[in-house]
Parts: structure tokens; C-alpha cells; sequence
């Protein structure tokens, strides 16, 4: 019965790290977008200023799809050798280093997507002003890139914790 919880954990984990992320990034870019569209209706020049800011939220959803591929692979059930054997607790491990991912990837890609489309109001009225725009957008990316941070480097421990 471990060995079949564990993998459980470690997929579960995998899976609401690119799916929580990637649920954040989607709600965000959509968030964006409506904000955009209403810009570039009234100046498609501004389509490009704009493109970047929908972009920005939808980084989390790759650093998700990054942590759930490095999970399945670090714990090698990616691959599928049937070598695999874990207690519980080891993929409850996986599971717990894939949550700082999945949570900070999804909240992070709605709030960046809130910092963006305020961008998108200072670039419909300043189209000179979008790298600050940019800029209250990116700051919040910060927070993504720590999450990743530390997921990629709590998998690797791990990997070398419970080498199969």
C-alpha cells in the first residue's frame, strides 16, 4: 500500500502544480486581455505595449508545467521503469515540495494580472510610460520565481534523498 500512496502523492503533486498555476495564468491573461482589447479597439498601435502586460501573468502557468515535469522525473515515475518503490511519506515529500508552486503560481498570475491591467491603463492614455507599466507588472513575478525557486531546489534534495 506505500508504494501505491506514495506514487498517488507524488502524481497529485505534480498535477496541482501545472494545474493550479496553470488555472492562475489562464484566469490572468484572460483578466489582461479584456482590459487590452477595449485599448487596442480604440489604437491598435498599441497592440504591442499591450501584448506584453497579457504575457506577463502567464509565466506561472510554465513554472508550474516546469515543477511538474521535474516531480514526475526527480521521482522517476516519469519514464516508467517499475522500479519505482516509495513509502507514503516520500511522496507525501514530492507532494509537499510542489505546493509552494502550485499556490504561489496560481495567486501570483491573478494578482500580476491585476498589476497588468492597470498597465493597460497607463499605456492607453501614456503609450510612453509602458515600461513602468511593465515594470508594477513584473515586481509582482518576484513571488512566482521564489515559489519556483524553491520547489526546484526541494526536488532536488529529494532526488537525492530517495534516489530509486
Amino acid at each position: 500500500m506505500g508504494n501505491g500512496l506514495a506514487i498517488f502523492f507524488i502524481i497529485l503533486g505534480a498535477v496541482l502544480a501545472a494545474g493550479l498555476s496553470g488555472m492562475g495564468s489562464a484566469r490572468g491573461t484572460s483578466l489582461v486581455g479584456q482590459a487590452a482589447a477595449g485599448v487596442v479597439s480604440e489604437d491598435p498601435s498599441k497592440f504591442g505595449k499591450v501584448l506584453i502586460l497579457q504575457v506577463l501573468p502567464a509565466t506561472q502557468g510554465l513554472y508550474g508545467l516546469l515543477i511538474a515535469i521535474l516531480t514526475l522525473s526527480f521521482s522517476g515515475v516519469m519514464g516508467g521503469n517499475g522500479n519505482v518503490h516509495y513509502e507514503w511519506y516520500q511522496g507525501l515529500a514530492f507532494f509537499a515540495a510542489d505546493l509552494p508552486m502550485a499556490v504561489v503560481g496560481y495567486f501570483s498570475a491573478i494578482h500580476q494580472a491585476k498589476a497588468a491591467a492597470a498597465g493597460v491603463g497607463i499605456v492607453a492614455k501614456k503609450p510612453n510610460e509602458s515600461g513602468k507599466a511593465i515594470t508594477f507588472a513584473a515586481l509582482v513575478e518576484t513571488y512566482a520565481i521564489l515559489a519556483l525557486l524553491i520547489s526546484v531546489l526541494s526536488l532536488s534534495a529529494l532526488q537525492g534523498m530517495f534516489a530509486a
